[in-house]
């Protein structure tokens, strides 16, 4: 079976307290974008076997999310073994949700292939233990969340019309580090409610508060969203714990863009 995990970007992202288990609570809405990986499995002799291609991975290749994703759902199914091969497009250190795509959708395709018969709901219980933001990806549309981030609402929001441009550079921040320099409050103004102005209205209103402090200690980061901006994005924003930024356009995107930020990672998708 073959599948196409997809990444994700933060439309807004608060940190609003630290949880007695260690992680943070946040609220943040979750909007899948169209770059993605390429994840194959086919059931095989060699138990749980993974290979890679494209974007290297670092750590221990049997402690990746597909492997653990498939040991989830053989601890109650006694599923075949199978051999995972994964292409990997998207960006890591991105704040993008890779793995955590990886992960759900091998959830997803190893439920449909053996025929599991897993509802909705039950792979988002199952995606949650792998990762925070993993439930989003099993139903993979804009979601208000909170709590760790599996707290999942979906929302009626549509960027029909609208250009997005990603650019990812060569920083890498891990999700420890970006959290070590944010300090936890909650917003004056929740994000549920700010996502229903016009998008023409979100800077200002809607913000990543991991920028505060990864732009002071990563400054060309702060350089490309204010590059967007400067370029006539409605709105720019890290994503996530960063470090891609997104800028959002309601006109054609400049064509020198490209050539801006060439030698970094570039990527555009037209919402239409």
């Amino acid at each position: 079976m073959v599948l196409f995990p997809n990444a994700k970007i933060n439309l807004g992202l608060h940190i609003t307290d630290k949880r007695p288990d260690g992680f943070h609570n946040i609220e943040t809405c979750f909007f899948p974008i169209g770059i993605s990986d390429v994840l194959e499995f086919v059931v095989s002799d060699s138990d749980k076997a993974i290979t890679y291609s494209g974007i290297a991975i670092p750590g221990n290749p049997l402690e990746n999310l597909c492997i653990k994703a498939w040991k989830l759902l053989n601890e109650k199914y006694s599923l075949p073994a199978v051999s995972i091969h994964l292409h990997k497009c998207i960006p890591i250190g991105a704040g993008l949700g890779g793995g955590s795509s990886d992960a759900a959708f091998m959830l997803k395709g190893l439920n449909n292939y053996f025929k599991l018969g897993l509802e909705t709901g039950e792979l988002e219980h199952y995606a949650s233990q792998l990762g925070s933001d993993c439930a989003f990806f099993i139903r993979n549309t804009a979601s208000y969340a909170t709590g760790r981030g599996e707290v999942l609402t979906p929302i009626n929001l549509s960027l029909n019309g609208y250009k997005f441009v990603l650019v990812k550079p060569e920083t890498h921040i891990s999700t420890p580090e970006a959290y070590s320099m944010v300090k936890p409050k909650v917003p004056d103004i929740s994000l549920a409610e700010s996502l229903h102005l016009p998008v023409e209205k979100w800077m200002g209103t809607i913000k990543n508060d991991f920028e505060e402090g990864l732009f002071g200690k990563y400054p060309q980061i702060a350089a490309i969203k204010e590059s967007l901006l400067a370029s006539g994005a409605v709105y720019a924003a890290m994503s996530g714990s960063g470090s891609s930024v997104f800028g959002i356009f309601k006109n054609n995107i400049p064509e020198n863009l490209r050539a801006k930020f060439k030698g970094l990672y570039y990527w555009q998708e037209n919402q239409e």
